[in-house]
């Protein structure tokens, strides 16, 4: 018995895979990132439904492939599966004034928005090539951002009971938002993932109930720090970040 368990985890170990490809989907509506990250992330779990039937048949598994995708929306609002539509704030005339695409998603979470001159990160990894824990990937999530905004001076946290990245002193009794989190975890395959304010326009916000949050405001660096930010640089930042984390061999497909 003891052998056999020794025997699964060296298995395990050994078809670990901490290479993750870097893709920048540069500036990519909403849905068509939507479903460039759903084909990837869909080809992760069809290898491992592949792999369980190779070690059934007492074959060796093969790595599953992970990857990390940077975009930048144009202006979009969407709706996690736990999310009231009411907190969005605009009909579809709205919606159509404002020059702003709705979805509602297969994330965790409420309502967000995406736009310009926001980071959003789509870590596509199999948590079985790292760890199996889903608080602490979302808190290596956070951290990545916490690192990143630090490199500018700017102090951040989080707040017991909701997700994301919050500015403000402890105890604050007006914190602000300055990082959404939602993701999307099947056997272990996550997908979605965080978005940065670093230039974005905040007045889009004003348009929804933030994540359901209607007591809490949202922050952008440019509006901490007072001057717009080389949104190269912010990037490169929280990837490095988010590589030295979760201990990724992190590389970059020239072709993509």
């Amino acid at each position: 018995m003891e052998t056999s368990s020794l025997s699964v985890l060296i298995d395990r170990s050994r078809n670990m895979n901490k290479k993750v490809e870097f893709r920048h989907l540069g500036k990519m509506r909403y849905a068509k990132a939507w479903d460039y990250q759903t084909e990837l992330f869909d080809s992760i779990v069809q290898s491992k439904l592949e792999n369980r039937k190779r070690t059934d048949r007492g074959e060796n598994a093969v790595s599953t492939n992970n990857y990390l995708l940077f975009v930048e929306h144009p202006h979009v609002y969407t709706l996690g599966k736990s999310g009231k539509e009411e907190h969005l704030l605009l009909d579809q005339q709205g919606l159509e004034k404002e020059h702003v695409e709705f979805f509602k998603i297969n994330r965790g979470g409420d309502i967000t928005y995406h736009g310009p001159g926001q980071i959003v990160g789509y870590p596509i990894l199999d948590l079985d090539n790292f760890f199996t824990d889903i608080h602490k990937y979302l808190r290596f999530l956070e951290e990545a951002v916490m690192l990143t905004l630090q490199d500018y001076g700017i102090k951040s946290g989080r707040i017991d009971g909701l997700t994301g990245v919050w500015i403000g002193e402890e105890n604050d009794p007006n914190p602000r938002k300055i990082c959404a989190l939602g993701v999307k975890t099947s056997r272990w395959v996550t997908m979605h993932g965080l978005a940065l304010n670093v230039n974005a326009d905040l007045k889009y916000f004003g348009n929804i109930v933030p994540c359901g949050i209607s007591d809490k405001a949202v922050t952008s660096m440019e509006q901490e720090l007072g001057h717009q930010l080389d949104m190269n640089e912010v990037e490169g930042k929280l990837k490095n970040h988010l590589a030295t984390l979760f201990e990724m061999e992190l590389f970059e497909n020239q072709e993509n």
